[in-house]
């Protein structure tokens, strides 16, 4: 399995043992006013990383382009950033607002970079012909 394809389900774990235990602590509170952070976490960070993993792991050669670690890179510093800044704005931290809208579109590049991940071709390896001496 590719590098990036490990990060990934390695990152997508993380954010999973996140999300469940903001979703514990709703539950045991009863207080549930960070049900968007929690969303976000569960979404973004284990279901989306899970695919984009699963996506590198069938696509080993667009792994490896230094595209994908870029990707990589961004949609994971969008998250480690929206995550926690959206769970305190949703406390009532309005200060968080600005850092949430970054994250956000830091996470939104890292999506677009998959996308270009996605719709650009293979990379095919050129291979010299043998000349001819005819």
């Amino acid at each position: 399995m590719p590098r990036i394809a490990q990060l990934y389900f390695k990152t997508a774990i993380l954010f999973l043992i996140l999300g469940i235990g903001m979703g514990l602590n709703m539950a045991i509170s009863q207080d549930h006013s960070v049900i968007g952070a929690h969303a976000h976490c569960n979404l973004l960070g284990w279901v989306t990383m899970a695919i984009f993993g699963g996506y590198h792991a069938l696509n080993p050669r667009k792994a490896e382009r230094r595209l994908a670690m870029i990707q990589y890179y961004v949609y994971t510093a969008g998250l480690v950033l929206m995550i926690p800044s959206l769970y305190m704005f949703l406390l009532g931290n309005m200060a968080m607002e600005p850092v949430v809208a970054v994250a956000s579109i830091i996470t939104f590049i890292g999506v677009l970079l998959f996308a270009v991940i996605i719709f650009t071709g293979e990379q095919v390896a050129v291979t010299p012909s043998a000349q001819s001496y005819r």
